[in-house]
């Protein structure tokens, strides 16, 4: 019993200081966050505690409201805090990478599986809605990228669906927040075993990131893609 107190009060202060690391940093990009989840709360507080007043029950609406403004605020910095994190990736090269390692179970990725030296990347997705290529840098160089890796991918996977996505903002592109939506809502056409043999011939292809020292997070600007060994 002693251990499992000592573990879950070293986690305890671990969860604090990344909760707070996490708000120092939406701060940096919203600094009304603070006001507006006190606020949050307060309210939602004050509409359960004037309600219990008025029928009659302060104690029992008043406990009720302070839990769901608790987790009012909670939602509210959730959602503020991963719109902050967004706009702090968003065009930097590797951020769409850092999106899809979170995107959750049932998605094989692979970043980085078609580069150039200057930073337009084409990462990998493989799932039951097939296979899904994420492109981020220069929107007329990422086209080539797409193209190249497709053929490359249909002399070994046939009758695999194939989406593409082009992260940016522009006309026909897909902002890096919207990602991960966007994945979710492709039709599951594929089964597990069909997922599975599908990752199987694709690692048959490699990656870029075997070969080359090209970090899974965001790049920073300016940096210079390494020059790869030469294909024969």
């Amino acid at each position: 019993m002693a251990s499992k107190d000592n573990a879950a009060s070293s986690a305890n202060p671990g969860r604090i200081k990344q909760i707070a690391q996490t708000y120092k940093m939406a701060k940096r990009v919203d600094p009304k966050i603070g006001w507006v989840i006190a606020a949050v709360g307060i309210v939602t507080f004050g509409v359960f505690l004037a309600i219990g007043f008025l029928v009659g029950h302060p104690v029992y609406l008043g406990i009720l409201g302070f839990v769901l403004a608790f987790l009012a605020m909670a939602i509210i910095f959730g959602r503020r805090a991963e719109k902050a994190a967004f706009s702090q990736m968003e065009g930097q090269p590797g951020a769409a990478a850092a999106v899809l390692d979170n995107i959750g179970r049932g998605w094989t990725t692979t970043p980085a599986v078609a580069v150039n030296r200057s930073q337009d990347v084409v990462h990998r997705a493989v799932g039951k809605a097939g296979i899904v290529l994420v492109a981020e840098g220069n929107p007329n160089r990422v086209k080539g990228l797409l193209a190249s890796e497709k053929k490359k991918m249909a002399r070994i996977v046939v009758d695999v669906p194939v989406h593409d996505i082009v992260v940016g903002t522009g006309e026909g592109q897909t902002p890096l927040k919207k990602v991960r939506t966007t994945m979710l809502k492709y039709p599951r056409v594929l089964t597990g075993p069909q997922v599975t043999a599908t990752n199987d011939r694709l690692r048959a292809l490699g990656d870029l990131m075997s070969n080359m020292p090209v970090p899974k997070g965001p790049m920073p600007k300016g940096a210079r893609m390494p020059r790869g060994p030469k294909m024969r």
